[in-house]
C-alpha cells in the first residue's frame, strides 16, 4: 500500500515573523520566487503524495486562493500577450487534490495533526511541516523515501533528521537512536530541547513524519503542556514507550531543511534560493558580492 495523502499545518500564527506576518500566513512569504508552502506542495507531489489536507486557521485565507485555478488571471495573460508568464501558473493543474479545514483555537502542532483524523480515518499519512523546505528548489525525495521504508519495515512512525551542531540541540527534538545511528536507524525515543550534555546525539527533528492511524489515539491521549498545547513530540514518545515500532531517517547532505521561523532563517532561505536561481541567480550573486566589497 503506498501512502498519496499529507497533512499539511499551516495554522500558527508567525509571531515571530512580525510584522511580515500581521496580515499574511508565513507560509505565504516568497522564498525566492514562490511562497513556502508552494515548495512544500511541489515536493510531496514529486513523493508522489495526490491528496494534501491543509490545517489552517484564523487568516489563511490566502493558501486556499493560492492553490485554486485563477481563470481570470489566465485570461488576462492570455489578453494581454503574456503566454510567457501562463507557465508560472502550471503548479495549478497540478494532478492533485486539495482539503482544508480549521484548528479552531491555537493548541499546538499536536492538535493541529488531530483536527485531521475524521478526513484520514485509518490511513497512514504522511505530515509535512508547511513552513519547512526541504532541499533547494524543494526538490527532495525524503518523503518517497520514508513511505518505503514504513512499508518495507511495517513501521508505526518514520522522522525526517538532519544534523545539527551540538551547541543546537537545545532548540530542538533530539533522536535517541537504538544502536548505531546510520543513514536510516531505529529510534528509541525523542528528547524535546535537551541541554547540550544530556543530548543523545545531535540529529534533531526535520519537519517530515510517516505515521500509522495510532498516532491519533496518542495524540488524543496526550496532556497538553507548556501554553495549553499538545506536542507531537509527546505523542511520538508515547508511541515508542508503548512499544511502537520508529525508523529514523537522515537527511542527505543535499537535503538541508530551511526552516521559516525566524527572519535569520528565513533571510538565509531567501538569499539562497535566489542566488541559486536559473535565470537570476547569476546576477543576483555578482551583486552580493559587490554589496560585500563595498562594506568591507
Amino acid at each position: 500500500m503506498t501512502i498519496d495523502i499529507a497533512i499539511v499545518p499551516v495554522a500558527g500564527v508567525g509571531t515571530r515573523l512580525l510584522p511580515s506576518t500581521k496580515s499574511q500566513p508565513k507560509e505565504m512569504l516568497p522564498v525566492g520566487r514562490k511562497p513556502v508552502v508552494q515548495y512544500v506542495v511541489e515536493e510531496l507531489a514529486l513523493s508522489g503524495i495526490k491528496r494534501l489536507l491543509f490545517i489552517t486557521g484564523t487568516g489563511k485565507q490566502s493558501i486556499e486562493d493560492h492553490f485554486d485555478t485563477d481563470a481570470e488571471l489566465t485570461r488576462f495573460l492570455r489578453k494581454t500577450g503574456r503566454e510567457e508568464q501562463l507557465a508560472e501558473l502550471e503548479f495549478e493543474h497540478k494532478d492533485l487534490e486539495y482539503f482544508y479545514t480549521r484548528q479552531r483555537e491555537q493548541l499546538g502542532l499536536g492538535h493541529a495533526v488531530l483536527c485531521a483524523r475524521p478526513l484520514v480515518g485509518k490511513e497512514p499519512v504522511v505530515v509535512a511541516l508547511g513552513d519547512s523546505i526541504i532541499g533547494i528548489h524543494a526538490k527532495s525525495n525524503i518523503v518517497a523515501r520514508m513511505v518505503d521504508e514504513f512499508e518495507r519495515t511495517s513501521a508505526d512512525v518514520v522522522v525526517a533528521f538532519e544534523e545539527v551542531s551540538r551547541e543546537d540541540v537545545v532548540h530542538y527534538g533530539i533522536a535517541k537512536p537504538k544502536g548505531a545511528a546510520g543513514e536510516i536507524f531505529k529510534l528509541e525515543d525523542l528528547i524535546e530541547k535537551p541541554a547540550v550534555h544530556e543530548a543523545p546525539s545531535n540529529l534533531a527533528v526535520a519537519a517530515r513524519y510517516v505515521f500509522s492511524p495510532e498516532i491519533f489515539k496518542h495524540l488524543e491521549q496526550t496532556t497538553p503542556g507548556k501554553g495549553g498545547e499538545i506536542q507531537l513530540t509527546d505523542a511520538i514518545r508515547s508511541m515508542l514507550a508503548q512499544g511502537a515500532r520508529g525508523v529514523g531517517m537522515r537527511l542527505a547532505p543535499s537535503e538541508r531543511r530551511f526552516d521559516i521561523g525566524n527572519f535569520e532563517s528565513y533571510f538565509r532561505a531567501f538569499a539562497e534560493f535566489a542566488i541559486n536561481d536559473p535565470i537570476y541567480g547569476s546576477n543576483f550573486r555578482a551583486h552580493i558580492k559587490t554589496l560585500l566589497e563595498e562594506q568591507s
